[in-house]
């Protein structure tokens, strides 16, 4: 699966209460053929997850966000669908935030002002790890389907191999006297 298909089948939730920040990531993403959701402040964002907790790969959120901030977002977006993707942005960096993010599951923290090149390393770091998880599964059926004829095979031969002790086994009985 191409970078491209990956981007094509993504929904990102964009989560920022500063309008100019939330549509200028929209329109980023959009024009690199993602598909977007917006959301201004923390609630919506937790309602739109969990009326369809399957929807978004990723969600960029902002970590001060009016209602509920961007760790509550986190929180309920792995608990929605833990294989979600939440980057957490923010003007406030601290330490202790991003070591919390990090510890609740975040796949990345960025701090303001970012560049939009930061969040194209991200959708590529996605794609890759969408490509890798795909080419696991495939390789993975493929050992499946290849163990089986020589697990059969093995097994087989396992059994070859007692029937013949058996054999001989019950043809040393029938020569032993009575």
């Amino acid at each position: 699966m191409s970078s491209k298909d990956v981007r094509a089948t993504t929904e990102v939730l964009v989560v920022d209460d500063e309008e100019e920040i939330r549509e200028l990531v929209a329109e980023f993403l959009r024009a690199r053929g993602v598909r977007v959701t917006t959301a201004a402040d923390g609630r919506a964002a937790i309602a739109a997850i969990e009326r369809e907790p399957a929807r978004y790969a990723l969600v960029l959120a902002d970590l001060q966000l009016p209602g509920c901030d961007g760790l509550d977002v986190l929180r309920a977006a792995k608990r929605a669908n833990p294989s979600v993707s939440v980057v957490i942005i923010t003007g406030y960096a601290s330490l202790d935030s991003a070591i919390e993010a990090v510890r609740l599951g975040a796949y990345d923290y960025l701090t303001k002002p970012f560049s939009l090149g930061q969040i194209e390393v991200v959708l590529g770091r996605l794609a890759d790890r969408a490509a890798l998880e795909a080419e696991n599964r495939r390789l993975l059926h493929r050992l499946d389907e290849r163990d089986e004829p020589e697990a059969a095979s093995v097994l087989m031969s396992r059994l070859d191999g007692i029937d013949l002790r058996l054999a001989r086994i019950e043809a040393a009985l029938a020569r032993r006297p009575a």
